[in-house]
């Protein structure tokens, strides 16, 4: 579906990109863009990779952070700068402010995950961890600011932030000027609008795709009604474009000038990540593997070559745990099963000898022998395997069954 709406002027211009990038130059890493095989043959085209997981900071975030702060009044850095953020924006913010000088105060969820709270401290910010979620996070960093003076940096409705994170567009098209579609996630739209700004001013031919989590998206309902709306409890593992309603300023900018929205889902994010792991040697949050997902979930949909941007890589170990564990599930490379069996010595053994035959490695079991579904003599038994796929999930199962056992799930 096309958004494009001729009649509006975006507030960030190709020149302001260029000056970002010049601003930025020594700053932000030229980061790398990788050829991904794997893709390439499911799309049919060729597919890189913009690596901004390996940015400074872990994402793209820094470019538009200090872009910001630079261009603040002397009287304004000598007041500080308080921003809020569950992690990538907190983490730009501090080192901009530290590389500029400036006092910058971030508040963060109380949840937020600790490698992202100690990263943000190490980066020279004073940490103030205040709510539960994200909104009542930025609510305090607010207040914060109308009672010190401190300037709020807003993570993505700002044209300065939107002309920082318009530089990686400009470095796509010195990588890869033969590019025909840029894949790239979208939260509150600052990176998308961006990108969209210096690619549609030099090459409007090329075709821009936002994508967003499917329990996330604000921008679908937003474009249709031609003005930003809010979503009500937006739900996903990708907290790097969990917001719930699109910024003023981008929107206007995606609404002129991206191509399509798409979404995808938990299932498609989680073995988009397993992918990028595996198979690129990437290590992606959800938010930034969103793009692979699209691609993944629709390949015979974008013209090549394909850019697809990895907006960050700053993912916590116990989220990193549990996203993998489930794209192995997605992929059917995980596979949990509850059967019944006779309770009696050596049933166990002879079950597990039944697994080694299929090579079904078993990593979990745990039995229930007191239910009171059970008959006196039964045991239940819930396996958690690892398996190589739909097929040998199935050829598993099958296997059990073959034996005598009753598989309840």
């Amino acid at each position: 579906m096309n958004y494009r709406k001729a009649d509006t002027l975006p507030p960030v211009t190709l020149d302001d990109v260029r000056g970002a990038q010049k601003m930025l130059t020594g700053v932000a890493r030229v980061t790398a863009m990788e050829g991904s095989r794997y893709l390439t043959q499911l799309v049919g085209a060729p597919v890189h990779l913009k690596c901004e997981n390996l940015q400074r900071t872990g994402s793209f975030k820094l470019r538009g952070a200090y872009v910001r702060i630079a261009g603040l009044l002397p009287e304004e850095r000598a007041a500080g700068v308080v921003a809020a953020s569950a992690g990538n924006h907190a983490q730009g913010v501090a080192l901009a402010s530290s590389l500029l000088g400036v006092h910058s105060t971030v508040f963060m969820p109380k949840g937020a995950p600790l490698p992202k709270i100690s990263a943000t401290r190490d980066y020279g910010a004073e940490v103030r961890l205040y709510g539960q979620v994200v909104d009542e996070t930025l609510a305090a960093a607010q207040e914060y600011a109308a009672e010190t003076g401190a300037v709020f940096i807003h993570p993505f409705d700002h044209p300065d932030i939107i002309a920082g994170q318009g530089t990686v567009g400009l470095e796509i098209l010195e990588q890869c000027p033969e590019v025909r579609t840029i894949v790239v996630g979208i939260g509150g739209g600052g990176l998308a609008a961006g990108i969209a700004i210096a690619v549609k001013a030099l090459r409007p031919d090329v075709r821009i795709v936002g994508v967003q989590a499917a329990g996330s998206a604000a921008y679908p309902p937003s474009l249709a009604a031609g003005r930003p709306v809010s979503i009500e409890n937006p739900a996903t593992m990708a907290d790097g474009i969990k917001v719930g309603r699109p910024g003023d300023v981008p929107f206007a900018i995606i609404g002129d000038l991206v191509d399509e929205v798409r979404t995808v889902s938990e299932d498609e994010l989680s073995t988009a990540l397993l992918l990028c792991l595996e198979r690129a040697k990437l290590v992606v949050e959800p938010a930034g593997a969103s793009p692979v997902a699209a691609l993944l979930s629709d390949p015979g949909a974008f013209e090549g070559p394909v850019v697809a941007v990895l907006s960050g890589g700053n993912v916590d170990p116990v989220l990193m745990q549990r996203v993998l564990r489930h794209g192995m599930a997605a992929q059917g490379r995980y596979l949990a099963v509850r059967l019944r069996l006779t309770d009696r010595p050596g049933a166990l053994a002879t079950l597990l000898g039944v697994l080694s035959v299929v090579d079904a490695n078993v990593l979990d079991v745990s039995h229930v022998r007191t239910d009171p579904r059970l008959g006196l003599t039964e045991a239940e038994v819930e396996l958690h395997l690892e398996t190589k796929g739909p097929a040998h999930c199935v050829e598993v199962g099958e296997a059990l069954r073959k034996a005598g056992y009753t598989v309840i799930d």
